[in-house]
């Protein structure tokens, strides 16, 4: 009798703290790609099978979830937004949505009734290539700010355009800036970005690229609380999305101490792998004295790149091309930092530890960044495994795609950006140079190179469902066209699904950790009211997150 209760009580299940059953779960795990049940115990995955199997980890204190049939993946991970950008775009003017200048005017001027005299207007999202009518005088492919000027005379107005990488400013602001009358041999220009200018020679309200600092410097500095405000709105933002893991691109020691002090506080509801922002010298120099951050115990915030901006956006003329834009003959977009940096900066990073991601739109400054690494590469070959990365990897020329895989350079790019750009692009590049080398994702995978996707939030929302739909489908998120843009690019589900989870978790080292649905990995889940898996095409963007799961909690769940 006492063999028999040993024998009993050895073969018992240990008890899980979770339970999720009942549904169709895709694991990103080639060797068992689906099952219907998954038990958690100490935010780790225990054991995954049938519902019946996993059944037996139930005990009296095992939380149970019932998906009824609904779909989970690995929590999805955000490889490339902005993440203090989320949050601020809530307490501003939100202009993501406007559908031309005339809604965006009224925005103004509601915020202007509203304001205090003198103060500043603040706002983002704006792009003149998504407005559904355009306004009769537009400069350089711009608006000017005449009718801007009359609904804020008063107010300074700085306008940041979704990209980024242009601004709207009214003429209270280019006077405080002291932008007036710009004179000079080649007036307009600054280094790394233009003032644009009507055919008087005066300002029309629209500066790109690091033009846009000569107004930008002048906004007041955002306050301590309004940071936290900032960032609890972002981070209701990712769960609401089905977001587990988010890559911070480039952030200052300010926001870092923010993050933490989140996580001490046990607020932090999202994994951080923050970008140091490359654009201030002596933060680097700090951390490459103390080396990165590697959080292995909890692994709730990674210090462990540099995020470098080496040219534009196509949006605003200032991605950096081989040859001339199409729509603008003899212009070529901007390199925003000197080649050189790139180098400098990676032959500092790597015996450091740190791991370099450039922004990177053009062909040329996809060229340039990749010239940049392989030469520091070479002066340490007994250094493997970096993961240097380009962020974006927007237009390659193809002579330079297979340096991707053959680098180990991740491509880390956004599928969204097809849906919103590629209408236009062809504008910005001609038919060949779309063909050829922009949105590769195929081409890219084929090379062997990782190629992991996003949104580059506030640029876009950040909702992952429509990039996980334009990766698919290749179209735009009114369906069209028929069959998609450049068709043989598109992803399968099941490679959408991975760019989105495990190469996500690859791209910030932690593949062994997280990004599939294995034992001994976090639970971190997102449950999808729709199979996007299987569901016809035109019902993804339908599709809605129930749940979010970080560490085996529930940070989020649909009330309805």
């Amino acid at each position: 009798m006492l063999l028999g209760i040993l024998i009993q009580s050895c073969s018992k299940k240990e008890s899980a703290d979770l339970i999720i059953t009942n549904g169709k779960i895709y694991t990103v795990d080639e060797a068992n790609p689906i099952v219907e049940a998954v038990a958690v115990k100490d935010g780790k995955i225990l054991a995954l099978g049938s519902s019946s199997e996993i059944a037996d980890y139930i005990s009296e204190v095992t939380q149970l979830v019932d998906l009824t049939g609904r779909t989970m993946t690995p929590g999805f991970i955000e490889s490339h937004a902005h993440l203090m950008g989320i949050g601020y775009n809530k307490l501003e003017l939100d202009l993501m949505y406007v559908q031309s200048y005339d809604e965006l005017l009224d925005k103004v001027a509601e915020a202007v009734s509203k304001a205090q005299p003198g103060e500043w207007i603040t706002g983002r999202g704006w792009h003149q290539d998504k407005w559904l009518e355009k306004p009769d005088k537009m400069v350089k492919g711009f608006q000017t700010n005449d009718l801007l000027n009359q609904v804020s005379p008063n107010n300074p107005v700085f306008l940041r355009h979704a990209s980024g990488h242009a601004t709207f400013a009214n003429a209270k602001a280019l006077e405080l800036a002291g932008i007036n009358n710009l004179k000079g041999e080649r007036p307009g220009e600054v280094e790394g970005g233009e003032i644009i200018l009507d055919e008087l020679g005066n300002p029309t309200g629209v500066l790109t690229e690091r033009a846009s600092s000569l107004v930008g410097k002048l906004v007041p500095a955002e306050t301590p609380e309004r940071a936290e405000q900032a960032l609890t709105l972002a981070l209701q933002e990712l769960a609401e999305k089905g977001i587990t893991s988010f890559h911070d691109a480039g952030s200052g020691q300010s926001t870092i101490d923010l993050i933490e002090k989140f996580k001490k506080e046990g607020k932090l509801t999202a994994r951080m792998y923050v970008m140091l922002a490359g654009s201030d010298p002596e933060l680097l120099e700090n951390w490459y004295k103390q080396g990165p951050r590697i959080d292995s115990a909890d692994h709730l915030l990674s210090v462990r790149s540099i995020k470098l901006f080496c040219d534009g956006a196509l949006g605003s003329r200032g991605a950096w091309l081989l040859e001339e834009y199409s729509d603008r003959p003899g212009h070529f977009g901007h390199e925003t930092l000197p080649m050189e940096v790139v180098g400098q900066v990676s032959e500092k990073a790597i015996p450091a530890g740190f791991q370099v991601n450039s922004h990177a739109i053009g062909d040329r400054a996809n060229r340039e960044v990749l010239d940049q690494y392989e030469g520091a590469f070479g002066k340490f070959p007994d250094k493997n495994d970096l993961r240097f990365r380009i962020e974006h990897a927007q237009h390659i020329d193809l002579e330079d795609i297979p340096r991707f895989g053959e680098m180990g350079v991740i491509a880390a790019m956004q599928a969204i950006h097809l849906s919103s750009d590629r209408p236009w692009a062809i504008d910005r590049l001609g038919e060949k140079r779309i063909v050829d080398g922009a949105y590769v994702w195929q081409k890219l995978l084929q090379t062997g190179a990782v190629v992991t996707n996003g949104t580059d939030a506030p640029v876009e929302p950040l909702d992952p469902i429509p990039s996980f739909y334009a990766s698919v489908t290749r179209k735009t998120l009114a369906g069209t066209p028929d069959g998609g843009y450049e068709a043989n690019q598109k992803l399968s589900r099941e490679e959408a699904l991975k760019a989105y989870t495990l190469s996500g978790a690859y791209a910030e080292f932690e593949e062994g950790f997280k990004g599939s649905i294995e034992v001994g990995k976090a639970a971190d889940f997102t449950v999808f009211d729709q199979n996007i898996m299987e569901i016809p095409e035109e019902e993804i963007l339908t599709a809605k997150v129930m749940m979010t799961v970080v560490g085996g909690k529930i940070v989020y769940q649909e009330s309805k």
